[in-house]
C-alpha cells in the first residue's frame, strides 16, 4: 500500500472508494483496546456497584454515539475532513479555536494508550520508558500511511481483538461477585451522572475525526447507512470493554494499578502471550486514528496562514513532533493514571459538547448539508475569517455549564445543591443548540451559502 496523497483537502468523486460497511469494522476495532477496559474501571471507582456500573456505561455509550454517529454521516456527502467543516460555523481563523481543543484531545488520548502500551510491553521485560517509546515508533509508522492503512489495520484488529477479549471475558465471568453486586437498590444520583458524562464523552470525543475515515466513501452513500454502521461499530464495542473494565475492577484488588497483567492473568493458560499481543495491536491500531487526527488539526489550523500542504515531508514532520510530545507526557502522567484520565475526560467534554452541537445544528437544520467547499479553504469567503455568532455561542455555553461541572480540581454550585452531579454537558449541548439555531436561521449568510451549495 502507499503513503496517502491527500490531506485536508476535498477527495474528488473519482478518487471515491471503499464500502459503507468498513465504517463498522474501524469504529469497532478503534474500542478494542485496554484503555476502554480502564475507562470502565472509573465507573466502580466512583462507589457504584456493578448494576449501576452497567446502567451508567449503557446509557452514556447510547447517547453520546449519537453525537458521533451523525457527524460520521457528513463524511461521503462533504468529502472533507470533520475539522475543516467547522470554519462553515466559526469562521476560516474562528475554527482555530476547536482545533486547538481537539489537537490537545489527540495528544490526550495518544498519551493514555502509550501508557498502557508501555504497561503492556512490560510482559516482554521492558521498562516502562522504553516500551512506550517502542509502542509510538510502531503507531507512527501506520500513521504515516495513512487512510487506506488505518482501516487495513483495524479490520484485522477488530478480529483479532474480538476473540481474545471475548476469551477473556469468558474467564472474567468466572470470578465471583460480591453479594448485592447486581442489585438496583438506591444511589448516589451524583456519581450516576457523572459516571455517564464519562462514557458519553468516549463517544463525543470521537465527533472530531470520525468523518475523516468516512470521507473517500462515494458520495451516494446514504445518511442512514453510514449512521448506523458506524453507530453500531463503536456503542456494541466501547459498552462490552467499558463493562468488562468495570466487572474486573470489582472483582480483582488493585485493577486499576496493573491493567494489561491483571487482564492476562484471567487467561489461565501458558499462551496468555496471546492476550497480551492482541492489547498492544490493539494499542497501536487504534493510537494511529489519534495521531492521523493530530495531523489533520494541525495541518487545517496552519493552512490559512501559510498554505501548507499535506506532502509526504510535512506529514512525516508533524506525525513525528506529535508522537514525541504524546510519548512525553505518557511518561510525565504515568504515576496516577486513573485520576488524570478522568479529569481529563471531563475537562474534554466541557469545551467539546458546544462545537458539536453547533456543528450538527448547522449541518442538519440551517444548511441541510449545503456547503461551498471552495470558501471552506478561503479566508475571504462567504464563511470569513470569523462567525461571531458560533464563537459567542461557543463561550456562552461554556460559561453556562460551570455551575454544573464536577471534577476533583473544581465543583460547581449546582452540582453541589443536585448532589455531586455533573450535567454540565447536557446542559451545554441543549444550550448550543437551541441558541445557534436561534441567531442562525434568519441571518443573511444562510441565504448566500445556500445559493452556493456544495
Amino acid at each position: 500500500m502507499e503513503i496517502e496523497q491527500k490531506s485536508i483537502e476535498f477527495i474528488p468523486l473519482d478518487q471515491r472508494h471503499g464500502s459503507v460497511k468498513s465504517l463498522m469494522t474501524i469504529w469497532f476495532g478503534s474500542n478494542m483496546v485496554i484503555l476502554a477496559i480502564s475507562t470502565g474501571a472509573i465507573a466502580p471507582s466512583l462507589g457504584l456497584n456493578l448494576a449501576w456500573c452497567l446502567m451508567a456505561i449503557l446509557v452514556g455509550n447510547l447517547l453520546g454515539g449519537l453525537f458521533m454517529a451523525f457527524h460520521s454521516a457528513q463524511g461521503p456527502h462533504l468529502g472533507i475532513p470533520q475539522m475543516i467543516q467547522s470554519r462553515a460555523q466559526f469562521g476560516v481563523i474562528g475554527a482555530i479555536l476547536p482545533l486547538l481543543l481537539v489537537i490537545v484531545m489527540y495528544l490526550g488520548y495518544f498519551a493514555s494508550n502509550e501508557y498502557l502500551a508501555g504497561q503492556t510491553l512490560g510482559f516482554l521485560h521492558i521498562p516502562l520508558t522504553p516500551a512506550i517509546i517502542l509502542a509510538g515508533i510502531v503507531t507512527l509508522l501506520v500513521c504515516i500511511y495513512g487512510y487506506d492503512v488505518i482501516h487495513f489495520v483495524e479490520k484485522w484488529a477488530s478480529i483479532l481483538c474480538g476473540i481474545v477479549f471475548a476469551i477473556v471475558s469468558y474467564f472474567a465471568l468466572q470470578q465471583p461477585l460480591p453479594a448485592d453486586s447486581l442489585n438496583l437498590g438506591p444511589v448516589n444520583m451524583g456519581s450516576f451522572l457523572l459516571a455517564v458524562s464519562i462514557y458519553a464523552t468516549w463517544q463525543i470525543s470521537y465527533a472530531p475525526y470520525v468523518a475523516d475515515y468516512s470521507r473517500y466513501l462515494p458520495e451516494d452513500t446514504s445518511i442512514s447507512s453510514t449512521f448506523w454502521y458506524t453507530y453500531g461499530g463503536s456503542v456494541l464495542s466501547s459498552s462490552w470493554l467499558h463493562i468488562l473494565g468495570a466487572f474486573l475492577f470489582i472483582v480483582i484488588p488493585n485493577f486499576a494499578a496493573n491493567t494489561p497483567a491483571d487482564i492476562a492473568g484471567l487467561w489461565k493458560l501458558p499462551i496468555n502471550t496471546i492476550v497480551y499481543l492482541a492489547m498492544i495491536v490493539g494499542i497501536v491500531c487504534s493510537n494511529s486514528l489519534n495521531l492521523y487526527g493530530a495531523f489533520m488539526s494541525t495541518i487545517t489550523t496552519l493552512e490559512p496562514f501559510t498554505k501548507i500542504r499535506g506532502t509526504r515531508k510535512t506529514r512525516v514532520t508533524i506525525v513525528t513532533i506529535t508522537a514525541i510530545i504524546g510519548m512525553a507526557i505518557a511518561i510525565w502522567g504515568s504515576g496516577d493514571f486513573l485520576t488524570i484520565y478522568s479529569n481529563f475526560l471531563l475537562l474534554l467534554l466541557y469545551f467539546m459538547i458546544p462545537w458539536t452541537s453547533i456543528n450538527l445544528i448547522d449541518y442538519y437544520f440551517i444548511k441541510r448539508g449545503r456547503y461551498s467547499i471552495a470558501d471552506i479553504f478561503d479566508p475571504s469567503g462567504i464563511y470569513g475569517r470569523f462567525n461571531w455568532r458560533s464563537l459567542g455561542t461557543y463561550f456562552a455555553t461554556v460559561i453556562i455549564e460551570i455551575p454544573f461541572m464536577n471534577t476533583t480540581w473544581y465543583q460547581g454550585s449546582l452540582s453541589v445543591a443536585m448532589g455531586g452531579a455533573d450535567i454540565a454537558w447536557i446542559v451545554g449541548g441543549l444550550f448550543a443548540a437551541i441558541v445557534y439555531y436561534l441567531v442562525s436561521i434568519n441571518s443573511q449568510n444562510i441565504i448566500m451559502e445556500t445559493k452556493s451549495g456544495v
